[in-house]
């Protein structure tokens, strides 16, 4: 008996022993292989069987060399440790698997050289699609790879506004949600650390705080009270500590993503506080241990896994040949209140020790986790929006804030 994919020669099963198996020619195997519904299905099932029966796997790179384009798709991300890009990896791994292509990850580490290299990468092997969470604002290599017919979307990030299809979440909305919550409870001293402002994530949930708190006639007590981080851990907590070390602290502060959420709760375990009664702390991001710290940690829970299955379907759509105007579908993110923000008048009573000092067990009315179960019935509501839609709702989003264009575009 020959092992699976071996023929009579000891060598790799080849196009041409199935033929002699079938009873075919090597071309009618290949048209079988590559589904060609013009085959008398007689003779397909003969080359199925055959193909079956010598364990023949097609060669990818023979089939590159012959279609000068791979079923396999370019991810290119931030980071790959971060939970909130492992969920959305997932969303679009399992759209594409069911579409018949695979994935090739890459992790840029938020380096906008390492970035560049991956699309490169991606243009020499002739991968079919790309979809890319930007770490740089600059567009060239976009240009090229679009003038080479390379469908490529943008997730999470944006790079310019209608350049290409993308899915999003509403960072904007969601850093609203958790200063309408802060000022509701009655905390009125607030800060934010985000991620860097040239990320559209990073200057999206800045410009929500900032927005809410105008929107509310609160003004911002100190302008070290906005701190720029850089989504991660050790970021977190280098401006948490920047802000504990002013002369009058925040009472709460929203941190723009989950890893320097964790880093921010380091520094104020540290410094010998309590939340919330020193210091009231909204996350964005709903993590796992975030419903199992004492207190549980009120966060903007963002639809991670369906912002990854979104991404996929718009690239999906554009392989199948969608050439209409460019696309966005913007996710709507949900706040979970938790204990962390239990409110001036509500507060627990004050421990004999620093909060968060260890896991522990805890309910989590609000529910916890993120990806396919999450909320299903809110995670799935989308918006796509137009060019002209999208470009107004900038202009508000700019008069709101005060920022002008000529600080900076949509990146």
């Amino acid at each position: 008996m020959r092992a699976r994919g071996v023929n009579q020669t000891g060598g790799t099963t080849t196009i041409i022993d199935v033929a002699h198996a079938a009873g075919v020619s090597t071309a009618t195997v290949s048209r079988v292989l590559n589904g060609d519904s013009r085959v008398n299905p007689t003779l397909a099932a003969k080359v199925q069987r055959a193909v079956n029966k010598l364990g023949y796997r097609p060669s990818r790179a023979a089939r590159t060399l012959r279609t000068q384009q791979a079923r396999v798709w370019a991810l290119i991300i931030p980071d790959v440790s971060n939970p909130h890009f492992t969920d959305m990896v997932r969303g679009i791994e399992d759209v594409a698997y069911s579409a018949g292509y695979s994935l090739i990850l890459c992790n840029t580490d938020a380096d906008a050289e390492k970035e560049r290299t991956y699309l490169e990468l991606a243009l020499a092997e002739h991968v079919v699609g790309v979809i890319l969470a930007p770490t740089s604002p600059d567009p060239s290599l976009i240009e090229e790879m679009l003038s080479r017919k390379v469908s490529i979307v943008t997730v999470d990030r944006r790079i310019a506004s209608g350049m290409l299809d993308g899915a999003f979440v509403n960072n904007v909305a969601g850093a609203e949600q958790a200063v309408d919550h802060l000022l509701a409870r009655g905390y009125r001293h607030l800060a934010c650390i985000t991620g860097p402002t040239d990320t559209t994530t990073g200057r999206d949930r800045l410009d929500g705080f900032m927005a809410a708190l105008r929107r509310n006639g609160v003004e911002l007590d100190d302008p070290a009270f906005v701190r720029i981080g850089d989504f991660r851990e050790s970021g977190g907590k280098r401006e948490m500590e920047g802000l504990l070390a002013l002369p009058v602290r925040p009472d709460a502060v929203l941190v723009a993503n989950n890893l320097m959420t964790l880093g921010a709760l380091k520094a104020v375990v540290a410094a010998g506080l309590e939340v919330p009664s020193d210091m009231a702390i909204v996350g964005f991001d709903d993590s796992a241990w975030n419903a199992i710290v004492h207190p549980p940690l009120t966060c903007v829970a963002q639809p991670a896994y369906d912002l990854g299955a979104e991404s996929a379907r718009l690239l999906l759509s554009r392989i199948e040949g969608h050439s209409g105007p460019n696309r966005e579908v913007m996710l709507v993110p949900t706040l979970r209140i938790r204990e962390s923000t239990a409110g001036r008048s509500s507060r627990a009573p004050t421990r004999s020790g620093p909060a968060m000092r260890g896991i522990r067990p805890s309910v989590d009315d609000t529910g916890s986790g993120v990806g396919r179960g999450d909320d299903p019935a809110r995670a799935r509501q989308v918006d796509t929006v137009s060019p002209s839609r999208r470009s107004g709702a900038n202009e508000r989003r700019d008069r709101a804030t005060g920022r002008t264009k000529g600080a900076g575009g949509t990146r």
